[in-house]
């Protein structure tokens, strides 16, 4: 074996809540983890100007601050914090390979896949140039919505979870402008049914965004287009929420591990972070296309490297269970 190949006990890709909480658990069972943050250091959430929904922040805290503190937790507990990101891998044999910017290889005993998914954008300038600023641009209605009570908003997207966030914010806003870009739904008939039956929820048919329209630091409306007319009109809003699907970034385990059509991992046993490669855990928005939240992605970085460990305990004879672990 070439001396340039690192052998590891835990390797973690991505950061985000689900790598670092994966990382903070497996240093304290003395796995020593090596967590490669990816191509965006933090994930998501450092996008997100202010969170006020993960227990523990009652004044709330900004996203980037959040994941700042959960990288110095990890660290403290002696996680090897790395800049880079993993290019490619080999799952097929006995030895889990992993190549890092397509240069250095490594071995891992173990692998924790933490790498996220992304929310799918129209990709406007305008509309990237407000949700940089986070200025009234977003992809989570459960994150955000709370931040545009009272307020009108428009949301773009046509399919269930679409329809699940509009009607969400209707419980907010004093106005939801929904627009779809076809005649009709891709929703299920029930979902449709249900945001068409919802008083403070105009849908425009036929419609797509021309430009989403600001001060220069925070969304106060949006230029929409009939796509069968040509018409354009301005709509005005504070919020612009897009809702048209997210991306697993998955694509480098393609070949190795069971995803759905979608591209996100299956788990291989129900409950758990298995995938159907012993030895390989995932954890966050990698396999969750259902809840999509800081905490609930924590809570599986959380089991995966709870799984990790009695993994490489029924291996190794000489690796414990460290008790720490569960304090």
């Amino acid at each position: 074996m070439s001396d340039t190949i690192e052998k590891v006990k835990c390797l973690i890709i991505g950061s985000g809540p689900a790598g670092y909480t994966a990382a903070i658990y497996a240093s304290r069972a003395n796995m020593f983890p090596v967590l490669y943050q990816g191509a965006q250091p933090g994930g998501q959430l450092t996008t997100t100007n202010d969170v006020e929904n993960f227990p523990g922040y009652p004044d709330g805290i900004t996203g980037p601050e959040m994941m700042i503190q959960l990288q110095k937790q990890a660290e403290r507990f002696g996680t090897d914090v790395r800049h880079g990101w993993i290019t490619k891998v080999d799952f097929s044999g006995d030895v889990h390979k992993v190549w890092v910017n397509d240069e250095k290889e490594i071995h891992a005993s173990t692998v924790i896949i933490s790498t996220g998914a992304s929310a799918k954008y129209l990709g406007l300038p305008s509309e990237q140039k407000y949700l940089q600023l986070g200025g009234g641009v977003s992809a989570c209605a459960v994150c955000d919505g709370f931040f545009y009570r009272n307020q009108e908003v428009v949301i773009v997207g046509a399919g269930d979870s679409a329809c699940e966030e509009a009607h969400y914010l209707s419980k907010l806003c004093k106005k939801v402008t929904m627009l779809v870009r076809r005649d009709e739904f891709r929703a299920s008939k029930i979902m449709a049914s249900r945001v068409q039956n919802t008083e403070n929820i105009e849908i425009l048919f036929n419609t797509e965004t021309d430009e989403v329209l600001g001060d220069g630091q925070v969304v106060t409306g949006v230029r929409v287009f009939n796509n069968q007319t040509k018409e354009k009109h301005e709509i005005p809003a504070t919020g612009f929420f897009v809702a048209i699907g997210h991306k697993p970034n998955t694509d480098i385990f393609k070949g190795f591990l069971d995803l759905d059509e979608t591209g996100y991992i299956i788990n291989a046993q129900p409950g758990t972070s298995k995938t159907n490669i012993d030895g390989v855990f995932v954890s966050g928005d990698a396999a969750d296309h259902v809840y999509r939240q800081a905490i609930t992605a924590a809570g599986t970085g959380c089991m995966a490297a709870l799984d990790a460990e009695r993994y490489l305990a029924a291996k190794d004879a000489d690796f414990e269970v460290a008790t720490s672990t569960y304090n």
